[in-house]
Formats: structure tokens, sequence, C-alpha cells
């Protein structure tokens, strides 16, 4: 047995894998809630070997990983909040730049792509666990990787929870969410890698305050009597004037819309969907939040297209939010389902502070 084989082992049994394939609803509910509740009130130092369940798979592990390739941004932001930023090989998949408080120690650690990585260069910086943040990188049809590919060489992946979770990601592209998203994922993802690195208290910390932030932005929407108010979330489009890629129902701009008591004017059952810009100015947002990155993948992408494409075409800036200035540029990452969730539910918090006082 190897030193990496004596430090986890991964179970996956056809069993599970048909829980995946078959029963996601299923896996969806599960341990979850119950998990969180006992994680906040009891964090205490890791017993080795620990063993939990992940994206309907068993990983077990007989020490804490200290060489972690992050795909993902989220995933890699989270680590680092934890202060495990030394134990990361590598980095990959960036919508924008790093936190500011984690621009040093960024600069440090090698980034193996801004978009997709190999999967040679992933496992060629020796891994003891990979953490991803979507199943599209690793997963069924993973673009890096599949799950069998990192087990046939004893490499462990956790995948965040806010991806698989009341998802189906055997569906091709971004999966489709059978369950909309909640923070409870993100919080579950806190409680899994603050337990796997022996970090339980800092987990607790985390979790703590991202609940008291949440509940200072509910306030501060009650405060101004935040009701009755309507919202369009844009995050690009394959061209700048067709049909926008805009946030359906179960996402996490829903998630934020709804906690803070916003209508979300598109009526799609989905996490994102496509719908013609007549048919959005025909609803009127009150206020339209426009995605913002690095990535430039569609012309879309750029956040400054986005609004000179808003206030000069003859239908969108008929709209009311486009005419009295409300529109909020909104970090990509937090239109995501992500850690960084919590600054979208701010950002948008401060939006209706903003339009109640023109009211």
């Amino acid at each position: 047995m190897s030193g990496q084989e004596m430090k986890f082992r991964i179970d996956i049994s056809m069993k599970g894998r048909k829980v995946i394939e078959l029963n996601k609803k299923v896996f969806a509910v599960g341990v979850f809630a119950a998990g969180l509740a006992s994680f906040a009130q009891y964090a205490s130092a890791t017993e080795y070997p620990l063993t939990l369940e992940n994206c309907g798979r068993t990983l077990t592990f007989d020490q804490a990983p200290n060489r972690v390739v992050s795909l993902g941004q989220s995933s890699t932001e989270l680590l680092y909040l934890l202060g495990l930023a030394d134990r990361v090989v590598g980095t990959a998949v960036w919508l924008g730049p790093v936190q500011e408080q984690f621009l040093d120690v960024n600069a440090t650690i090698p980034r193996l792509a801004d978009n997709d990585p190999s999967f040679e260069s992933v496992v060629g910086q020796k891994p003891d666990m990979v953490a991803t943040q979507f199943q599209w990188h690793i997963g069924p049809n993973g673009k890096v990787g599949t799950i069998d590919q990192f087990a046939e060489l004893s490499i462990p992946v956790y995948t965040a929870p806010a991806d698989c979770v009341g998802k189906d990601n055997t569906t091709g592209g971004d999966g489709t969410r059978i369950d909309a998203f909640s923070m409870d994922q993100i919080y579950q993802g806190i409680a899994d890698l603050s337990k796997i690195f022996d970090v339980e208290e800092r987990g607790a910390d985390l979790i703590a305050d991202f609940k008291a932030r949440e509940k200072a932005a509910r306030e501060k929407v009650a405060a101004v009597n935040g009701k009755g108010i309507s919202a369009l979330f844009w995050f690009s489009s394959a061209e700048i004037d067709v049909d926008p890629f805009v946030a359906g129902q179960k996402g996490a701009p829903a998630y934020v819309m709804s906690i803070l008591g916003v209508e979300n004017v598109i009526d799609s059952d989905d996490e994102w969907t496509t719908v013609g810009w007549e048919t959005i100015a025909r609803t009127n947002p009150d206020i339209i939040v426009i995605g913002k990155m690095d990535r430039r993948r569609f012309p879309a992408d750029d956040w400054e297209l986005k609004m000179q494409f808003l206030k000069s075409d003859p239908v969108t800036r008929q709209m009311n939010a486009v005419k009295s200035g409300n529109i909020v540029v909104m970090d990509a990452q937090s239109m995501n389902p992500t850690m960084r969730t919590i600054e979208g539910i701010e950002t948008l918090a401060k939006a209706i502070e903003a339009f109640e006082a023109t009211q």
C-alpha cells in the first residue's frame, strides 16, 4: 500500500451510484439538516479515521490531507478562510479576482488554469485530495476527469454540496436543480471541510458569521419596509443582444431574492434560463442585477457592455429599472451557489435600501 493509500480510502459502491443516478431527491434531504445543527454546537477535534458522505459517495480519511488541489474559486477561497492555504498546492476555475485579504497568499500558489485544467496538471501536483466546486469538472461526465479516474490513483474528490444536493448532474451542461438552493448547502460544505482538516472551531465561527450577516441584511430590508419590489438577475449572454441568461426560481439569486422579500420576474422552474428581452421588458422589474466577472467567454461577460446595452437598446431602455438607474453590479460569484452568496444578499439589501429612499 502506497503512502497516499494509507491516508485515505474511497468506497464507491454500485448501490451508491444508483442513489446518485436514480434517487437524488432522497439524497437532497438525508443527513443534511441534522448534521448542521449538531456541528455548530459541538465543534471538537476530528477523530480519524473520518468517514463522511459526499454527493452519494462515502469518503474515508485516515488523517487530514496535506496537499490539496482546488477546482473552483469558491472552494479555493473557502479553504483560505479556514486557514488552510498552506495545504493548497494548485488552483483552477476562476471567475474573478481572489478576495482581497488573500491576494498575497494566492499569488504563491500555482494556478493550473483560469478555466478548466487538464487531468494531468491536477494529478501532477501529487494531491492527497481534490476539492471541486462543480461536478461539471469532476463528476459523471467531468471535463477534467471522472471520480473513478481519480479513485484509481487513490485521490479522493470532495465536491461542494451546493452542486449536488438536490441537483441532477447527469443531464449534461450545468445539470438540473431538482430542489431550490439554500445557504444550508454552503454551511454543509464548511462543516465537512473543517472536519476533514480538523479545524472545526474555525468552521463553526465562519458559519455563525455568515448567519449573522444574513440576519443583518434581512433586518436592513425590514427597516425600510422593502416590500413589493421586483428584480431580474442577468448573468451573461452568448451575444450581447440575444436572449439573456437570467436567474430562474431555484438557484442562488432566487434564494437571495426570496429571503429579502423580492419578487423574481422570471417564473421559470430552472436555476438559469434564457428569456427574450421583449418578454422581460413586459415584466418591468424595479431592479436589474448584472453579473461582473473576469471571464470573457462571451461578450456579455463584460458588465460594462451589459450596462451599455440596457441603456441603449430601444426595448430595454424603457424599463423602469433602467430609466431610474436601479441597475446593480454584482460579483458573479455571488450569483453562483457559493460562500459569496452572502455578499449577494448584502448587495441586494443595499440596493433595496437605496430604491426605497427614492420612492
